[in-house]
């Protein structure tokens, strides 16, 4: 995970990929059932497939919607203060590869993004407080929310199929 340099903007790609990674990392071989259980009592949308999901659509928000100001698609504009992560109950119906693959996807398109922008480019959208933040503190907050959520798929894949250590 080294970068080849030692730069501010290769430090973040680098810390951000190593994320997303370990996510798709973490669900290397655990069966489709497997990755659509939800073994926490108190937390039915704790699946592997809707952390996978969680991921995609957090990025989407703060490289899409926030940072460059487009208008939200996807299962996010379903969000109601009853079910505020739709993206996580609805992931279960979606296959756990399918996931991966879109997640994927969109990170090579986010990684072209991050690369061609300066770090000091403000987004479009200002956050809860008002403030437009840069692309540097987006960035930032991205390695902190899949970091964050690896440890819950850590939790998870250990309760469905044993597996520690991944």
């Amino acid at each position: 995970m080294r970068p080849p340099t030692w730069d501010e903007r290769t430090q973040l790609a680098t810390f951000l990929d190593y994320a997303r990674d370990t996510a798709r990392a973490k669900c290397e071989g655990v069966s489709e059932e497997d990755a659509r259980k939800a073994p926490l009592p108190n937390s039915p949308l704790m699946t592997m497939c809707g952390l996978i999901s969680h991921l995609r659509w957090v990025e989407y928000h703060w490289i899409q919607v926030m940072f460059l100001g487009e208008e939200p698609e996807g299962p996010l504009t379903a969000a109601t203060d009853d079910d505020p992560d739709p993206e996580m109950r609805t992931a279960v119906d979606i296959p756990l590869p399918q996931l991966l693959a879109e997640y994927e996807e969109q990170s090579a398109r986010y990684r072209r993004l991050v690369a061609d922008r300066d770090l000091d480019s403000t987004a479009e959208r200002p956050i809860g407080d008002g403030r437009h933040v840069d692309l540097r503190w987006v960035v930032l907050h991205l390695i902190e929310e899949i970091s964050r959520h690896n440890g819950h798929l850590d939790i998870v894949r250990e309760l469905v199929d044993g597996q520690t250590g991944v």
